[in-house]
């Protein structure tokens, strides 16, 4: 009689792949319900600290916590960053579940409360929660007036118009306007609706910035609206605008911002131009200093000697020989006894050594 198999190793690989299946569905199903934050205590003063948890979250995702005043749980942080205390954020990132705790310090938001604890995402999709909280001692100033009514639903695709100048060459922040169409598909009308603008640098989150557009739309009626984006000073890369109206992402548009190549050519330039000078000026101090050589002049300041080429002349013709013919007495033009005797004289007689004695003759 044949044996039959046990199903033993079935349901043991049965129950593993069940398991297995649990353990990845826990983490998505927490997600699906979307991210939660709590803190330890709902009030505390500047210096002191707080315990943040969450749960919800993606595994393994980088998050960044914040003190955000004029915010609530329901409107969530109504001025964007720009609200909130940024330099004393903490990051924290989640485990396996999606889970974490991490301490917060407490610090006073550039603007009045009502305050939250604000958690949202660095890197991948964007995903936020709020926590209230209450910063002691802080001011306190109700929260703007939110537009009642109406039911509001983006018609068209956005666009970004505008383009980069010669100062965005330069390093200038870039700016553009993002354009799209709104309609309102309520019973009651709309009235000057806020919106949040954010812009995304690569995988990083969307950093928003709330714009409130003036107007009113009745229902049934679309409008266009304009609203202007501006990056930092310098930027370049891929950005991604994004439009969110009650924490309902609208619409998302790619910004490909070119590289500020003029900032390049000043500093390569720069680095060209001011070793040259500095050469130059020392050259200058060095022939200013130093002092001339032994037999010869410095080959700067001082004029070039100019060569001169003496030119040949003829030599002078040589004086006439003396003649040795004795004047004749009658030829004498001086007249008179005293003349006449001087005049006249014997020759000169080189071989006596005494002189003679001069003899006059009377005119024949």
């Amino acid at each position: 009689m044949r044996a039959v198999p046990r199903p033993v190793p079935v349901l043991a690989a049965l129950t593993a792949l069940a398991a297995l299946f649990s353990l990845f569905l826990v983490p998505v199903a927490a997600a699906a319900g979307g991210p939660t934050v709590k803190v330890s205590k709902s009030q505390a003063g500047t210096g002191g600290s707080v315990t943040v948890s969450g749960t919800g979250w993606r595994p393994h995702t980088l998050l960044m916590m914040l003190v955000c005043g004029q915010s609530s749980p329901s409107r969530g942080v109504i001025g964007g960053t720009n609200s909130c205390a940024n330099a004393d954020g903490r990051a924290v990132t989640t485990d396996a579940n999606g889970s974490f705790s991490k301490q917060l310090p407490v610090a006073e938001p550039p603007v009045p409360c009502p305050c939250v604890v604000h958690v949202a995402t660095v890197t991948g999709a964007g995903a936020d929660a709020d926590a209230a909280f209450q910063v002691a001692g802080h001011p306190v100033k109700a929260l703007p007036a939110q537009s009642t009514g109406g039911s509001l639903s983006m018609l068209t695709d956005t666009r970004l118009d505008g383009s980069s100048g010669l100062l965005t060459w330069f390093g200038a922040p870039p700016s553009r306007t993002v354009v799209f169409t709104i309609g309102n598909a309520g019973s009651s009308t709309l009235k000057d609706p806020v919106f949040q603008v954010g812009t995304a640098h690569g995988v990083f989150a969307p950093q928003w910035d709330e714009q409130q557009w003036h107007g009113t739309l009745a229902p049934g009626k679309k409008a266009q609206v304009e609203l202007p984006v501006e990056l930092s000073a310098g930027a370049h890369g891929d950005y991604t605008v994004s439009v969110r109206y009650q924490g309902k992402v609208l619409a998302e548009e790619p910004w490909g911002v070119g590289r500020p190549w003029g900032v390049t050519l000043f500093w390569l330039l720069l680095c060209v131009v001011v070793p040259a000078a500095v050469f130059r000026i020392g050259m200058a101090v060095v022939d200013r200093v130093r002092p001339p050589r032994a037999g010869g002049i410095r080959h700067r300041g001082v004029p070039r000697p100019v060569l001169r080429v003496p030119r040949l002349r003829a030599a002078a013709p040589a004086p006439p020989a003396a003649s040795t013919t004795s004047t004749l007495p009658w030829f004498t033009p001086d007249s008179g006894p005293d003349a006449t005797a001087g005049r006249l004289s014997a020759p000169h007689d080189d071989s006596s050594t005494s002189p003679t004695t001069p003899t006059t003759k009377g005119p024949t």
